[in-house]
């Protein structure tokens, strides 16, 4: 496969595991520590059953992982099988050495007090295990299935410019991200274009924009999968779609009218079904099946 749609098709997946997903903490009520666990532990004892865990709620380490600004990753099991009790080894032996970076929760995906999160990010129609790995904003940054290897884990930790991206991505918004910094060239004649299209009502409640600094060595392998120099010269503008579809690149001005062309031409083909499509009259392009990618509109640039 051509290295170029590689990268992408790897990016749309990430996109795509959750899309319309967003952090439980800033959706959903807050749950209470330990949330009905102690009440079925009784309830199990009582009827002479094994106990069940009871440790906190997912959804609970969840926000606990937002508040300490850490990543989080989940451990989705159903079976008591050897694949899952390896697979279980090798997370907890990688997230020990990850507690300084993120918090672990481990959840039995036919556990209806866990059903909450289950279902937000699809694990009931998933095979398990699998482990999700979200960022402190509540964006999805990679999933794991089948054997696990501890250095995976290791690539869920993404730039902040990508988390934001990411988590836009999920809740079905239109992103730009805006690369330049106090050597590009063209700054403002690239942002305005993009503030108009942002407050056009049309598309101001899902349109995100996301600011890059091309020198910053944290962004790099961001600014890789982007296909961005981050020695560019003029600054740059990446329009990208749900699920992670890159529907233009810009370098220097560039006016509204063509941004809008852009987002209606990627609209043409969005199945609302899908769950893709941004809300109303926002334009987004179909979701795309895992690990293949969808055929693009061309990207384009032009110069002052």
């Amino acid at each position: 496969m051509n290295r170029k749609w590689a990268d992408r098709a790897i990016v749309a997946f990430i996109f795509a595991l959750a899309v319309g997903a967003s952090a439980l903490g800033q959706d959903t009520p807050t749950p209470q520590p330990n949330d009905g666990r102690q009440a079925v532990a009784g309830a199990n004892q009582a009827a002479d059953k094994p106990a069940q865990d009871t440790t906190e709620l997912a959804a609970v380490t969840i926000n606990r992982a937002a508040k300490a600004n850490k990543y989080i990753f989940i451990f989705f099991y159903q079976a008591e099988d050897e694949p899952t009790k390896a697979a279980r080894k090798t997370f907890d032996a990688a997230l020990g050495k990850l507690a300084d970076r993120a918090l672990s929760a481990v959840v039995n995906v036919t556990d209806p007090l866990e059903r909450q999160v289950v279902v937000k990010y699809g694990l009931d129609r998933t095979p398990t295990p699998l482990v999700l790995a979200l960022a402190p904003n509540g964006a999805v940054t990679r999933s794991f299935a089948g054997p696990l290897i501890e250095s995976q884990l290791e690539t869920a930790f993404v730039s902040p410019g990508m988390q934001k991206s990411l988590k836009a991505l999920q809740d079905r918004k239109l992103v730009f991200i805006c690369v330049q910094n106090g050597k590009t060239q063209h700054n403002a004649e690239a942002t305005q274009s993009v503030k108009e299209f942002a407050a056009d009502a049309q598309y101001a409640k899902t349109t995100e924009i996301v600011t890059l600094d091309p020198a910053d060595a944290a962004e790099e392998s961001f600014l890789a999968r982007l296909k961005v120099d981050p020695q560019t010269e003029e600054a740059v503008t990446v329009l990208m779609a749900p699920p992670g579809t890159i529907i233009g690149t810009y370098k220097g001005e560039i006016k509204k009218d063509v941004l809008v062309a852009a987002a209606k031409t990627a609209a043409k083909g969005c199945d609302p079904k899908s769950g893709c499509c941004a809300p109303k009259a926002a334009a987004t392009p179909p979701a795309q099946p895992q690990g293949q990618p969808q055929p693009q509109p061309g990207s384009a640039e032009k110069k002052p």
